[in-house]
């Protein structure tokens, strides 16, 4: 629907329409993109003391002449698309993210400025692929919520019986249902399972190796590929939608040359019997 709206106000004539087309330009979108990345470079260098004393007014500085420059991004695209500009929730994140270096960051909004580095996220809303990305794991996240939810129910079983199982000996590592969380956690990030829990284990419970390879293979080998499974899924609709969308567009504007061509048609034909009466 936003990029309905803003295939419209590229084709309206007038003040508006110029402003949109020209921040739609490629060479403003490939400027911005690199002016994103040169503030977030210079947001990282800020964080060393030594560069900082070298040319810390220079980077500040800089800093500031970029974060005019979004300044007036936001406000072309506000001044071009009035109150459609906050209907599109990519822009009122670009929005939040510009007003955020705006706040006095002193007392106890001090933790604003480090917030700073935000700006690096509007790479988001310029690549569209990084877009489509983002739109994709928001799209999954029906699907995901079924996913967790199985996570949870193995966890949940997992962790009673590793902690009826191995707590008695194992306190430190099931000696409670929190406890045996987050250590099944660690197991199934696949991180030190093997010395560090399993074996010690192994030594008192020489048949332990059964639940952890079983936990193992349903928690990170089935599960995690069921995340994976549902955004991929995801992004494969987002595609799918694209191309009918485009598609749909396509055959609109052929059938409105069509409609032209026959109105010109009738004209003619209009005109040529004119001319025999």
């Amino acid at each position: 629907m936003q990029q309905d709206a803003h295939t419209r106000l590229l084709n309206t004539p007038g003040w508006r329409g110029d402003i949109e087309r020209f921040m739609s330009r490629p060479f403003i979108q490939h400027m911005l993109i690199t002016l994103i990345i040169v503030n977030a470079a210079i947001l990282g260098l800020e964080t060393n003391p030594e560069i900082m004393a070298s040319i810390g007014r220079e980077l500040i500085l800089l800093d500031h002449a970029i974060l005019w420059v979004f300044i007036a991004e936001i406000v072309l695209l506000i001044a071009a698309r009035g109150w459609h500009f906050f209907k599109d929730p990519w822009c009122i994140f670009d929005f939040l993210v510009v007003a955020i270096a705006l706040v006095p960051a002193t007392g106890s909004l001090s933790v604003l400025r480090a917030l700073r580095v935000l700006r690096i996220l509007r790479l988001i809303n310029k690549i569209e692929s990084m877009r489509r990305v983002v739109s994709a794991l928001l799209g999954s996240l029906p699907g995901l919520g079924s996913v967790f939810g199985l996570v949870l129910i193995v966890f949940y079983v997992s962790g009673v019986i590793a902690t009826n199982m191995y707590g008695p000996e194992f306190p430190q590592r099931f000696g409670s249902l929190g406890m045996s969380f987050y250590t099944l956690f660690q197991v199934m990030t696949l991180e030190g399972w093997s010395e560090e829990i399993a074996r010690p284990i192994m030594e008192v419970y020489p048949s332990a190796w059964i639940f952890f390879l079983i936990f193992i293979f349903i928690s990170t080998f089935i599960v995690v590929n069921l995340f994976v499974a549902v955004i991929v899924d995801s992004i494969n609709s987002i595609k799918h939608n694209e191309t009918k969308k485009k598609d749909e567009s396509d055959v609109a504007t052929q059938l409105k040359d069509l409609k032209l061509e026959i109105t010109e048609l009738k004209a003619l034909i209009k005109a040529n019997s004119t001319k025999q009466n």
